[in-house]
């Protein structure tokens, strides 16, 4: 039996995006509290959108090279569940983080062109011996700067043994979502500039329309 594909909407800024995501039956919202991103928010203000969110539904920070007194800082402020690090944290560093403010946490690996098969397998193992609370990669293309990329890697480079536990992203979109998930079938997909009409200010017709595309994949799988 297909596993149903988690999905996650990333750098919401606004209420009504959250709602809208909420709407459309997204199983995770993310918030970026890198202030060099166009999608970052302010702790206080990711604090009033959380509130409004229903049970049931992770909230998910993301953090770049952050300390563990800027974490503690942003969870103390927030009801985030789940801690995403996308920079050059290494396993030690995301083990102690995780520690101190006692969240799960997932680790974002950017994927090179020249990227093998076996790093990420490396980089999956390294992580979870590090820490207990380690729960899977976020597999994202690399860019010069950080935070998400809006270009798609090459997925063949993805190990068919950690496809099921990995979180999808980089250059998703409505358009090849359901491509991504029938060829990958990762356990979950993750879409931020795939979703909007302006950096930070989410579509809510792109939202319903890649959380469909999502479903036609995994609908397609179930009859395989």
């Amino acid at each position: 039996m297909t596993q149903r594909t988690r999905i996650k909407i990333c750098g919401l800024t606004r209420h009504e995006d959250v709602q809208a995501a909420v709407a459309a039956g997204a199983d995770a919202l993310g918030f970026v509290f890198y202030s060099r991103s166009p999608r970052y928010i302010q702790p206080e203000a990711a604090a009033r959108l959380m509130a409004k969110i229903p049970p049931f539904v992770s909230t998910v920070g993301l953090f770049v090279n952050a300390s563990v007194a800027e974490v503690q800082e942003v969870v103390a402020q927030t009801s985030i569940s789940l801690l995403q690090f996308h920079g050059d944290e290494t396993p030690a560093l995301c083990a102690a983080i995780a520690s101190a403010v006692n969240r799960p946490y997932i680790r974002a690996i950017r994927v090179k062109p020249d990227t093998d098969p076996a790093d990420l397998l490396e980089y999956e193992s390294d992580y979870r011996a590090a820490s207990t609370l380690f729960t899977g990669l976020l597999l994202d293309t690399y860019v010069d700067s950080y935070g998400g990329s809006g270009k798609v890697f090459d997925w063949s480079l993805i190990p068919e043994n950690i496809a099921p536990r990995v979180v999808l992203s980089g250059g998703l979109s409505a358009q090849n979502a359901t491509d991504a998930v029938q060829r990958v079938r990762p356990y979950a997909v993750d879409v931020s500039s795939g979703v909007e009409h302006d950096k930070g200010i989410k579509d809510a017709a792109k939202i319903r329309a890649f959380i469909a595309a999502v479903r036609v994949a995994d609908a397609a799988l179930q009859t395989q």
